[in-house]
């Protein structure tokens, strides 16, 4: 019942609210005396409960030649209520904090430290896209948001996402255009950008713990609005597309495509950046 009760108690019912419904729905219609015992709530408050669950509209009272007994409204009838009362409330809200609420700075850095965090800023810069969405991401956050932007091009917002891992075929969860352009074979932690609009950008690192297992306390994003920050990574992601998308039409001819002077300048900056070499690298991701 404790998993239950929990999810009840995020959509607002108290600890013995949550036991009482739970019991009624297990057991029903039956008395006030027979659902404390049930359910574990006091007698002295069970009838208390009882109240303030009909003022949920999540129990009903029915008069029999016996005494009054209660039945619970069935999940079905009850979940699609709370939603509406909940989408007119944080309606209410939206406007009430939005009369209160100052402008932000744009130029402050927020630092930001955890995966579900992490979705959680990606989930509302996506969903507050107009016109245009970059994205530079790797699989498993591609999977985690591909709601999130098949919702934002159903919208009309123009999505271009860069495969990180340089997947060798499309796979399900990335939208929009995408571009594949593997950063090396085994990267120490994934990359997640978020860049809506051009207004404001989202970059998250996320370090595989023990095991190749996510660690929550090694993922740490920033995101802003300061205009330097945003054109940069906006550059950064413009020009990987636009070198993906040659290195992909040169294929395994780009070493003959190359002079010599180009190479050692092309490994010198792989050298400076601690790879093998930038040549090198990409070779055997065209491999």
């Amino acid at each position: 019942m404790t998993d239950v009760t929990n999810i009840l108690a995020e959509l607002g019912f108290s600890d013995y609210e949550a036991r009482a419904y739970v019991a009624l729905l297990r057991r029903h219609p039956i008395n006030g005396y027979e659902l404390a015992k049930l359910s574990d709530v006091p007698r002295g408050n069970i009838y208390s409960v009882l109240q303030k669950l009909e003022a949920r509209s999540a129990v009903v009272r029915i008069e029999t030649p016996d005494g009054t007994r209660y039945d619970p409204i069935p999940p079905q009838e009850l979940l699609p209520r709370l939603a509406g009362r909940f989408e007119s409330t944080l309606d209410a809200a939206d406007q009430l904090l939005k009369q209160v609420a100052s402008p932000r700075d744009a130029s402050q850095v927020w630092s930001l430290a955890g995966y579900e965090v992490l979705l959680d800023h990606a989930r509302s810069l996506i969903a507050n896209a107009q016109q245009q969405l970059l994205l530079a991401i790797w699989p498993d956050e591609a999977k985690a948001l591909g709601n999130d932007v098949a919702a934002a091009v159903d919208r009309g917002v123009a999505v271009r996402t860069l495969c990180l891992a340089g997947c060798a075929q499309q796979c399900a969860h990335c939208r929009g255009r995408i571009h594949r352009h593997r950063l090396s074979p085994e990267p120490a932690a994934r990359w997640l950008v978020v860049l809506p609009d051009r207004a404001e950008v989202l970059a998250g690192e996320i370090k595989p713990g023990a095991e190749g297992e996510r660690d929550d306390e090694t993922t740490r994003a920033v995101r802003t609005r300061q205009s330097l920050l945003v054109d940069l990574t906006a550059s950064y992601i413009r020009h990987s597309i636009a070198l993906a998308a040659v290195l992909i039409d040169a294929g395994p001819d780009l070493g003959s495509l190359l002079s010599r002077d180009t190479r050692e300048v092309l490994d010198m900056v792989g050298q400076e950046d601690g790879l093998e070499g930038w040549f090198k690298q990409v070779s055997l991701n065209l491999a």
